[in-house]
């Protein structure tokens, strides 16, 4: 491991400018309270934001529901337009958004930019999807009446999005309700509010009319989540973080019967078997697993290698990990960034202790990074048993855990053992065998010789304890629609050519 020397606070600067108060029909506000945001490389605080409460909260739903009819009804090419619109917006602010992405989460300028460029590649997949919602049409099974079907916005929103990939989760979210034609209420994450702030400026600057686009920060979260799922008039929630938060806000939606998308968390296996391209294993699972410095429900949890090539494979990814870069994002040679807060990363040295405690054999790292904010070391162990908790858990870290097993059978068992669902990966040179294997493992998504699977034209999400519904893709937009069903009596008798 190698660690980059310190930045100067360029955090600061990046966070100049960004509206700090919470936008609801239309303009910005300051409720009065504020809470601090501050850079995870630095320790220092880089912005004061507006703190939002029920009353906010309020406010917020009434301006969406009144904007809700007019922007249902805007004419598919003129919501499309206004996409496009904004898609170029968003890319003339390309730098800005990784600078200030970087400044709040700490990662790396390299996977701010990339994070950027997945986001904005999102808002122009649904722009083209705009256009292209089409019903059906059909005759009634006993004759005397068409069968209609079309599809209407869901109605106002509650769109939740995590501090890990700001951008891109209130790029996927808004953008597929907004393309529906629904209203949308955003709450941020408190560690990363700036970010969903230059979004929705962007948004308002690209045109979008007031009361469409309405922003929350607020160190309460809870208390806007309850305001929100308890209004009758709120008809949809997306959500993307911690299993147990997700189910609290099903059990909060329940009452109203609100339509809800959970992207829940993950525990990701990553199959590596005896027939495997070691080499390009090895590359992927470097990326997979420390991208974001490990903050990803999609990382590689479990890293489950066949006894024939995990020597091979242990050898290089222990050399790989060793050589990955640590500091401040910033710093343009920087890979690995900081854990987001402090308290965060004190979870990751107690999880490393708890390794320990079950006789993990540490390779690499172990111990927090030097720096002035929170780093930790990538670190890499090798366990010889998989019946404890902790080989189960979701570890959301720069921490690899390497398992070897003895056949294909017992890496799938292994890999399916657990409550989630969300994302898996499998290498292997066999096509056949591949196929065979993905459609026998229990996640939503399976990487077949690539540890990254995230796209605009796909559908991402998990089954199990990892969520319900999906982002992207065509599913994504139809997550914010409901079909309707016109059933038009028509007089067969009548000679309609006269």
């Amino acid at each position: 491991m190698t660690t980059a020397e310190t930045v100067a606070p360029q955090g600061l600067s990046a966070a100049a400018d960004v509206p700090t108060g919470v936008h609801i029909d239309g303009a910005w506000s300051d409720p009065g309270r504020s809470f601090e945001v501050t850079d995870p490389a630095t320790g220092l605080v880089i912005a004061r934001m507006a703190d939002a409460g029920a009353d906010e909260t309020r406010a917020a739903l009434d301006a969406a529901v009144r904007a809700q009819q007019d922007w249902a009804h805007w004419a598919p090419r003129a919501r499309a337009d206004l996409f496009h619109h904004a898609h170029a917006l968003l890319r003339e602010r390309r730098e800005r958004f990784a600078r200030v992405m970087t400044a709040e989460s700490g990662k790396p300028l390299s996977e701010s930019r990339a994070e950027f460029d997945l986001s904005a590649g999102f808002f122009l997949w649904y722009a083209e999807q705009i256009t292209h919602l089409h019903g059906t049409w059909a005759h009634g099974s006993n004759g005397g009446y068409r069968v209609v079907t079309t599809h209407q916005p869901v109605g106002p929103c509650l769109l939740i999005t995590p501090w890990n990939f700001p951008l891109l989760m209130s790029a996927r979210k808004a953008g597929a309700a907004l393309a529906a034609g629904c209203t949308v209420v955003m709450k941020t994450a408190q560690e990363t509010p700036l970010t969903g702030a230059l979004f929705t400026q962007t948004l308002v600057d690209a045109g979008f009319p007031a009361g469409v686009v309405n922003l929350l920060h607020t160190t309460r979260s809870a208390t806007v989540s309850e305001t929100a799922l308890a209004d009758r008039r709120l008809r949809k929630i997306s959500f993307t973080g911690s299993t147990g938060v997700g189910s609290l806000l099903l059990q909060q939606a329940a009452p109203n019967v609100v339509n809800a998308s959970m992207e829940l968390g993950g525990d990701g296996p990553f199959l590596v078997l005896d027939d495997a391209d070691v080499d390009l294993a090895v590359e992927h699972a470097l990326i997979c697993k420390f991208r974001n410095a490990g903050q990803a429900c999609v990382a590689a949890n479990r890293i489950i290698l066949h006894e024939a090539i995990a020597d091979e494979f242990t050898e290089k990814f222990v050399a790989g990990a060793r050589e990955l870069r640590v500091g401040n994002g910033f710093d343009e040679a920087t890979e690995v960034g900081p854990i987001i807060s402090g308290r965060q990363r004190d979870r990751v040295v107690d999880l490393v202790d708890r390794f320990r405690g079950i006789g993990a054999d540490v390779l690499t790292g172990g111990r927090p990074a030097p720096g002035d904010g929170y780093f930790y070391e990538p670190t890499v162990m090798a366990l010889a048993s998989r019946d404890h908790e902790l080989c189960t858990e979701e570890l959301f870290a720069p921490l690899a855990a390497l398992y070897r097993v003895a056949s294909v059978r017992e890496a799938l068992d292994f890999a399916n053992d657990t409550t989630y669902g969300l994302a898996a990966y499998l290498f292997t040179r066999d096509l056949d065998r591949a196929v065979s294997i993905a459609e026998h493992l229990e996640f939503g998504m399976v990487g077949i010789n690539r540890g990254i699977m995230a796209d605009p034209v796909a559908s991402f999400g998990g089954v199990k304890a990892s969520g319900l519904g999906r982002e992207g893709g065509p599913d994504g937009i139809h997550e914010f629609l409901e079909p309707k069903y016109l059933a038009i009596t028509v007089d067969e008798s009548k000679d309609g050519l006269r």
